[in-house]
């Protein structure tokens, strides 16, 4: 394959994307991730559904979102104080 070709997957194995329940705005600063596969987690921005996705691994993924329920952040990226 050629670094200018490009790949589309299957139906099959494309991932599902979701938001988050809490993303009602209407601001579209929200992220998609999909669940492609149990080993990484596809990320993309939800104005951009065609464009790339960031891919973390499944550990590091799962270390983020439990570290932002542990110690939560406003829209400006501040963090909340503890309940």
């Amino acid at each position: 394959m050629h670094s200018s070709e490009h790949v589309t997957p299957a139906a099959d194995t494309a991932p599902k994307w979701r938001k988050s329940s809490y993303s009602g705005g209407s601001s579209g600063e929200c992220l998609e991730v999909g669940d492609l596969c149990t080993a990484f987690v596809p990320v993309r921005d939800s104005k951009n559904p065609h464009g790339p996705a960031v891919v973390f691994g499944a550990a590091a993924w799962t270390a983020f979102v439990g570290s932002l329920r542990a110690h939560p952040i406003d829209p400006e990226g501040r963090r909340l104080p503890f309940p």
